[in-house]
Parts: structure tokens; sequence; C-alpha cells
């Protein structure tokens, strides 16, 4: 589809796409022109042109999110453009802002906004070459480094000295860019450019850093916090952090697994969980919460009951929830507000297919997103589901791959799907016919691959013909044998693949030397 361009913008690609005129020409340009310059300077990719502009932005504040955003001029909203030429040329351009000499009282902007990017699977930008969360952090705080030194050793203006930015960034911090974000946070109060992060992203770091970093962001101002992978943050840990750090603000919390283990409960672990549940409660703008791979049977109630404001985000899966946890689920207040809903992992059809309606005749009217992987949902259950989604008109995706699901219960279930309005994401299995008769589920990740290919591309092909045939071209339809795009693991895959193989060779290694005490 042609997005339409006023004549403003398409004047806008003319003047900036001669990078040498346009960056000798900026100073005649008038000062509410510049958004639409750098709007268009960015859809073109020319990195020169977006570092001028911003070294000398002559408003107030610059927000990524809005000024890449649709607009009147032109309607395509390019924030899930990460292309590295555009980002790196903004950011030194923030630095070259600082360290332009001229008048102080040029200066007027306060306030950077980057948290407005979106990072996608796919990008449509010429260089191809994206910078992503965690090259983000790396390089602002670097710059923000490097311009201490840089002030400190040269004779700057005195005017230098009295700029303050607050830049607005989404934190991704791991072993590897731990002590550069470390130092830029330390000597906060000395930069010009001052990190406000508002959220935080921690993997592959150990609890000592974690705890040490989290106070330097300034938990105050935190609105969401992901402690993802490698990091092992166990429930003890999680009641220490909530006992000494307050966040006033924080409205999406994402907890590792194995945070919670009812198997192994004693009476005191199940204060530090009553703790835990109420500390949560005062946070009350907390509105998304992910505990999946914890294993919380029949204590979901004990967690979420004290909270005072509903949750729009649940993620519980493969958390081995019983029939008491469902039903609190059900019967809670969070039910008729819950807009992403993921219960993976669970024998949902064989365990509690009641409570489970129950849950969805009080979430349909609002639920955007579901996720049912792994959740034993057959041939015979299908019209159930079919029963259960037939209210959720605001549905725009549907994951559930993992199922047993023939190529015709699929066929009849994506029927059904043409129907629902809003959707555009759907993963589907691939369907039961195709792997060798006997597959066991879940399937295991060495069977996972061991289908017959050639099949599926014909359900594939059918499937989607189904759609065609409904007018759902809209409609994107797929098979991620290994789980959804995650931009952040994607970014930072080889740093996690070598602390995996790091922490196999020292398991090994302890196994073969207690095996070689035995002997």
């Amino acid at each position: 589809r042609t997005t339409m361009k006023s004549l403003r913008f398409i004047s806008a690609e003319a003047f900036v796409s001669n990078a040498e005129f346009a960056r000798k020409s900026l100073g005649a340009v008038s000062h509410d022109l510049f958004p639409l310059l750098f709007k268009a300077s960015y859809l073109l990719e020319q990195g020169e042109v977006i570092h001028d502009l911003v070294e000398n932005w002559p408003l107030f504040d610059f927000n990524m999110g809005k000024l890449l955003g649709a607009t009147l001029d032109y309607e395509e909203d390019l924030s899930h453009r990460t292309c590295s030429v555009c980002l790196e040329s903004c950011l030194t351009g923030l630095r070259d802002y600082v360290l332009n000499q001229s008048s102080p009282y040029m200066k007027k902007l306060k306030v950077v906004d980057l948290t407005g990017i979106k990072d996608v699977e796919v990008q449509f930008c010429k260089c191809k070459k994206t910078m992503g969360r965690w090259a983000r952090t790396q390089l602002l705080s670097k710059l923000c480094s490097d311009l201490l030194v840089y002030l400190q050793q040269a004779q700057c203006n005195p005017g230098t000295f009295e700029v303050s930015i607050s830049v607005l960034i989404d934190l991704f911090v791991t072993e590897r860019n731990y002590e550069l974000v470390v130092q830029a946070l330390l000597k906060k109060c000395s930069c010009p450019l001052k990190i406000c992060c508002v959220a935080f992203r921690s993997d592959n770091l150990t609890l000592q850093k974690f705890f040490y970093i989290i106070k330097l962001t300034d938990p105050s101002l935190l609105r969401k916090l992901e402690i993802v992978h490698n990091v092992h943050l166990e429930m003890e840990h999680l009641e220490m952090l909530f006992n000494h750090i307050h966040f006033p603000l924080l409205m999406s919390l994402t907890l590792p697994a194995r945070t919670f283990n009812v198997r192994r409960f004693t009476a005191t672990d199940e204060q530090t969980l009553t703790n835990i549940g109420e500390k949560m409660g005062e946070m009350t703008h907390l509105t998304e919460l992910s505990v999946s791979f914890s294993i919380l049977t029949g204590r979901i109630q004990k967690l979420l009951s004290p909270l005072k404001t509903p949750l729009k985000m649940l993620d519980v899966s493969n958390c081995s929830l019983n029939h008491a946890d469902m039903a609190f689920l059900a019967n809670s207040f969070h039910a008729n507000h819950l807009e992403a809903l993921d219960l993976s992992g669970h024998d949902i059809p064989e365990l509690y297919p009641s409570t489970f309606f129950k849950l969805f005749s009080h979430c349909s009217s609002v639920l955007r997103s579901l996720t049912l992987e792994d959740c034993n949902i057959q041939d015979t259950h299908v019209n159930m589901l079919i029963l259960g989604l037939s209210p959720c008109r605001k549905l725009q995706e549907f994951k559930f791959i993992g199922n047993p699901l023939s190529s015709q219960a699929l066929k009849h279930l994506f029927t059904f799907l043409c129907e629902l309005p809003m959707l555009k994401n759907v993963e589907f299995p691939v369907p039961r016919d195709c792997y060798p008769i006997g597959i066991t589920y879940p399937i295991d990740d060495a069977s996972v691959c061991r289908f017959d290919h050639q099949k599926y591309e014909r359900v594939a092909e059918e499937l989607n013909l189904i759609l065609l045939q409904a007018n759902r071209d809209d409609v994107k339809a797929s098979t991620p044998l290994f789980g959804s795009y995650d931009a952040a693991v994607q970014e930072t895959n080889n740093e996690l693949g070598a602390y995996l193989i790091k922490s196999f060779k020292e398991t090994l290694e302890k196994f073969t030397s207690s095996f070689n005490k035995m002997s």
C-alpha cells in the first residue's frame, strides 16, 4: 500500500536528498520545519542531515516516537525502523548539540525521548543494519562517558556546562555492557546528557550486579522492569528487592523462570510469598505481570489478590496452575480487564474446561492477545475453542503452536478465525498428520523439525487460501517452531549462547570432580 505524502513532505524529501545543500542551508530553515525535515531524512536514511538537524535542534523537546509516527504530512509510522545509520546519527548529533559552540540561549532542548522506538523482526531500511535496544543502551552510555572526558579536557564555552538534557530511554543491560552503563549512570549528575531510565531489562547478569545497577537507574521513574534470562532471582531475592527499593510508577513486571517453586515451600516461604503479594499491591500502577515457568500451583490467589489495580496483561505460562488457580482467575476482578493472556503449558481441555469458559466470558470484550501453546488442544476440542473465542471480537493475536491438531481441524478453525474482525496475527502448529505416527506431545526440541515439510507447505497454502477467499489478506499466519520473534534475545543471542556453554562446562566439571572423588 502506497502512503500518501503531502506537498510539504515531498518538498522536504527534495530538500534533504541533496545532503550537502541541506546541511549548508539549515541556518535559514524555519524552526517549525525541523520535525518535518527530520522525518523526511529518516525515511531517506540521510545520516549526515539527521546528525545536523539534531545538532542544531531549535525546539524544547525531541520525541522520537512522535517525530517518526503518523503525521498529516506523511501517515506512515517509521518508529519501527531501527536503522543503524539513522539512530547513530541521532545520538552523535545529540552529543554534538552539547558541544556546539553557538550561544547558550540558543539551546532550548530539555527532553529527548527515545522510548518510542519499536524493535521488530522485518526491517525496511536500505542499509538492512539495525540498532537494537542493547546497542542503543551501549552507544548512549559511551557517548555520555566520552562527553564527560572531552568536557574535562577541552577549553569549552562556559555555557556548555549549563546544558542539561533528560534523555528518556529503555535500558537493556547484560554482562557485556554492564560496566559502561554503570559508569554513565554514576556520572549522571556531571553530564549534560542525563540518562533517565523508563524501562529496564536485565539479562545474563549476576544478582550482585543487578541489585547495584537497579539502584543507579532511579527506580522511582521506572515504568517497566524485565528480569529475564540467566539472572538467578529467587523468591527471597525478590522480597529483598521489594523491601529495599520502591517502584511507585511501575506498570509492567517480568520475572525470570523459576522465581517461585511451591514444591519446596516451607512455612517461611509461604510468608515470603504473602509479603511479595502485599508489596506488589502497593504498586498502584502495575497492570502487566509475567511469571512464566515458575511453579505456582495453588498460590495464584495469594500472589494476585493484594493487587488493587486490575491486570491488563498476565503471563502464567508453564506455571503448573490447578483448578483453584483457574477458578480464582475466572472470578477475580482482573478477568474483566485482561487484554493479553498467556496460559501456555496447561492442559486446559482436561483440567478446567468450564472455568476456562468462565474466564473467557469475562475477558472477551477486551481481549486482544491470547497464547495457548502446548495446551493439549486436540481435534475434539476445536468446537469448544471456537465457542470460547466467538465473543472475542477485539482479538488481534492468537498463538497456539504445539497443540496436536490435524490439518482438517486447522482448516475448520481458520474458517472461523476469518470472522474475527480485528485479527492480525496467527501462530499455528505443524499439523499432527505431518509428523510420524506415534509422536507424543509436547514434542521435544530434538523431534520438532522431523515432520513432512512438503505436506506442511501444502497445508499452510490451503490455510492461507482460506484467509484470502474470506478477504483476510491482512492476517499473517506462521509457524515459528522455536517460539515467537524476540528482538532482545535476537540481539544478544551470541552472549546468551556463550553463557549457556560456560554454565554447561562448569556443571560438567563439577560432576566429573564429584565422580572422581567417589571413585
